[in-house]
This record gives C-alpha cells, sequence and structure tokens, in this order.
C-alpha cells in the first residue's frame, strides 16, 4: 500500500474544492491551507488556515522536515499562481503534479513542476506542459503542443495539434485553438472563441474568428 502524503494548498477557494476531491486516489492528506486574503476561510473541515508568509513560516516552524510536505497552488490567476509556485519552491517544499483519476495523459507527454490535469481533460502525444500550468475539466490538448509555465486551458477548451502557448496566457471556456497557432504571453482568449491566426503577447482576443480587441500593457 502507497504511503499517504502530505499536501498543502495555497489558495481557499474554488480551484482548492475541485483539487481536494480528487488527492485520496492519489494517496495525498491536505493538512493545511494557506491565502493572503484575511477574510477567506478554510473550506474544509478540520483543515486549518494560515494567512501569508508570516502563516507560512509559522506553520514551518512546527514541521519535522517540509522538504517532505507537497504543495499545489490553487490559484486561477496565472501570473500569481506561477509567483506562488516558485515561491514555495524557493521554501523548501514539494510541488505536486495533480492528475485526476478520470484525466489521460499520453505516455510520452511532458509535464513540468506542478501541473495540473482536472477530469476528463486529455493530454496528447508529445505535449509539453511548462511549470504550474493548469488544464481544467474537459480541456484536450492534442499532438505536440508546447504549453509554457503558468498557462490555464478553461474547462471544454480544444487545442489542436502543434500549438504554442506562451508563458501566463489563457484560454477560455469552449474556445478552440486550430493547428499550428501561437498564443503570445499573458494573452487572454475569451470563452468560446475561435482562434485561426497568432494572437500577439498581451492581447485579449474574441468572437469567432477570434479578434483581438485590446492589448493590456
Amino acid at each position: 500500500m502507497s504511503t499517504v502524503k502530505e499536501i498543502v494548498f495555497w489558495g481557499a477557494r474554488g480551484q482548492a474544492i475541485v483539487l481536494e476531491e480528487f488527492l485520496v486516489p492519489l494517496n495525498f492528506r491536505l493538512t493545511a491551507v494557506f491565502d493572503n486574503d484575511r477574510e477567506s476561510a478554510s473550506p474544509f473541515k478540520d483543515v486549518k488556515i494560515y494567512y501569508g508568509k508570516n502563516g507560512l513560516t509559522a506553520w514551518a516552524s512546527r514541521q519535522t522536515d517540509i522538504r517532505e510536505v507537497s504543495f499545489a497552488p490553487a490559484i486561477g490567476d496565472n501570473k500569481t499562481r506561477l509567483e506562488i509556485g516558485e515561491e514555495l519552491l524557493a521554501f523548501g517544499l514539494k510541488p505536486a503534479t495533480l492528475i485526476h483519476p478520470r484525466a489521460y495523459v499520453a505516455a510520452n507527454a511532458v509535464l513540468g513542476r506542478g501541473a495540473q490535469i482536472l477530469a476528463h481533460a486529455t493530454i496528447c502525444a508529445r505535449v509539453i506542459l511548462g511549470d504550474f500550468v493548469t488544464v481544467n475539466t474537459k480541456a484536450s490538448v492534442d499532438h505536440e503542443c508546447v504549453l509554457e509555465s503558468g498557462v490555464q486551458i478553461a474547462p471544454g477548451a480544444t487545442l489542436a495539434g502543434c500549438i504554442q502557448v506562451k508563458k501566463n496566457a489563457f484560454i477560455g471556456t469552449g474556445a478552440a485553438v486550430l493547428p499550428r497557432v501561437i498564443i503570445g504571453e499573458n494573452a487572454i482568449i475569451g470563452a468560446g472563441a475561435t482562434v485561426i491566426s497568432d494572437i500577439p503577447d498581451n492581447a485579449v482576443a474574441v468572437g469567432t474568428p477570434a479578434k483581438v480587441i485590446r492589448v493590456n500593457e
């Protein structure tokens, strides 16, 4: 029987609730939650919440060896999720790769540290995921796609083959991206959009076919 591993979350809202649902099949036990928002309460019975870096330090002071504790940044915002992930790595915690038992991940896919693959998501042949990438419920990432660190694919989005999604980009719910398209760094693709051509860095694109409506600074 596999040894149960201790894990903590940074984030106490919806993403934490989604991730907690499949910890047990992966032999994880959630023992603490952290959040920067002092108005947040722990959404889990008997799991204490700590606030900010001071809370993290206080919690760590009571651990025998934090290097044996895994973590998951349960945060929707891409940039914040990546920053928190890197901070917790530097603190000495281990990034957990969380793959729902009902997700499909090809044997030759490469997953970066802290990847989160949710229920019924599909990661196909030779896909490469960077650090702290989230592929949400029923999203599909087809062959040879490259998703850089911090990327998030929302529920039901579909990426055809050979797509590159650059750092911290977001693909909205139900969006479709055609083959060999490049999605720029920090770009946002709106829900239901159909992307047929490259999207530049920091752009927001919506519609079918997707058109850039603004470029964020």
